[in-house]
């Protein structure tokens, strides 16, 4: 990574002032502290799949819930939240998310090889928890993406210290509980990673057959859900979906038409997320980019698809802006999340109803920003000396100019 001084990368892995702390610290406490203020459950969307194990112990069927996705194996994982009282889960689920979102942003900067008390470090989490809307939502919702925040770049952390069945083994435990992260399986085709790709696939597979021998409606998944997901009809959630199959239509695209193009949308993106795989540039770069754009892939066709899912490949790709070569060199990246900035009213999308076409804006730019990217490949990621030069960056920090602590 560039760390000169005419580059913003020496800036950047350079520790962080104690204001800069603080202010950090002040943002996540205000938004866990108003969070539990303001729900119950520890949020809508945690609190249906609470209902859903709620409903299990006093013995129906968790699928009776049309809006319950998940595996029979998350039923059995949320069952120690129904034991609890409410008045302990509106306390304890906020503070759970926020800190697995901060552990996924470590894990990102450590795949990255960034100082954990660098500018980025604190600022990057910052921007996120007060730049970026959906990292509040997710809060306030409790939902369970937060598992797949943390899995992907824990996952991708452990394959570039090569420790390929330790990350297969994370992304089944991340499927078990919401099946998001399955995309994930073709990293571990492109990579050839046969003995890694068998937790991915049987962790989730056999703790979900396994749960579903305890449930009064077994195939509940099957019948229930998996209709559900491939129609989606559902007027109050396709409201909220921003993937381009669901979007198009509420502007006069005809269904079959705006799913085709999804789905050619997504196929071109897993093409080149292949290629960034098989391109230039040091490994966490390639891991991080090529993960970006199989799960940007996923949901620009996946029903449903909501703004809080860019929470698990923004982080990833936010913590590679020192390299030269990273995808967060490009402005369109940037101007990608001018959608998702909170606060900022506009014009005939002042309802929430309509929040969708903003979010389908970023998730569509942000989708052919990686993708071009890949095409076009990360020319400075090839760079023979980034090794070095992350060496250097890390000296840098430890002799930084301004009376800077060496770790």
């Amino acid at each position: 990574m560039a760390t000169g001084k005419s580059d913003i990368s020496g800036w950047l892995v350079r520790p962080a002032g104690l204001g800069c702390w603080a202010g950090l610290v002040a943002v996540l406490a205000a938004l866990t502290t108003h969070t539990v203020l303001v729900t119950s459950d520890g949020g809508m969307d945690n609190g249906i799949v609470v209902d859903a194990a709620r409903t299990w112990l006093d013995g129906g069927s968790p699928y009776d819930d049309a809006h319950f996705l998940y595996f029979p194996s998350a039923v059995v994982a949320a069952a120690p939240q129904a034991l609890l009282p409410r008045s302990v889960l509106d306390v304890l689920v906020p503070v759970l998310v926020v800190l697995a979102l901060v552990a996924g942003w470590v894990c990102a900067l450590l795949l990255h090889r960034v100082p954990l008390r660098s500018r980025l470090a604190v600022l990057g989490l910052l921007g996120l928890a007060a730049g970026f809307a959906p990292f509040a939502q997710l809060v306030r919702l409790g939902n369970w993406t937060v598992t797949a925040v943390l899995a992907l770049p824990l996952c991708l952390l452990l394959a570039s210290r090569g420790r390929w069945v330790a990350a297969g083994a994370v992304i089944g435990v991340a499927v078990a509980l919401k099946p998001l992260l399955a995309p994930m399986a073709l990293l571990f085709l492109f990579a050839r990673r046969w003995g890694a790709l068998a937790p991915v696939v049987l962790v989730p597979a056999v703790s979900s057959v396994v749960a579903a021998f305890f449930l009064p409606d077994p195939t509940g998944f099957l019948t229930r859900t998996l209709p559900f997901l491939f129609t989606a009809d559902d007027a109050f959630l396709r409201l909220y979906e921003a993937g381009p199959a669901a979007v198009l239509p509420r502007l006069g695209v005809p269904e079959a038409l705006a799913q085709g193009l999804a789905v050619a949308a997504a196929a071109a993106g897993v093409a080149c997320a292949y290629r960034r795989w098989r391109g230039p540039g040091p490994e966490p770069l390639r891991l991080a980019e090529t993960s970006a754009g199989l799960m940007l892939s996923a949901f620009l066709v996946s029903r449903p698809s909501y703004n809080h899912y860019l929470l698990v490949v923004l982080p990833l790709l936010l913590a590679g802006l020192p390299y030269a070569g990273s995808v967060t060199r490009r402005p369109w990246f940037w101007l990608a999340l001018v959608p998702q900035l909170p606060g900022v009213t506009w014009p005939w999308l002042e309802s929430g109803k309509r929040r969708a076409f903003r979010d389908a804006v970023t998730l569509c730019v942000l989708a052919g920003t990686v993708a071009y990217h890949a095409v076009r490949g990360a020319r400075d990621a090839g760079d023979a000396g980034h090794e070095e030069g992350a060496g250097r960056a890390a000296d840098g920090w430890r002799a930084a100019p301004g009376g800077a602590v060496r770790p």
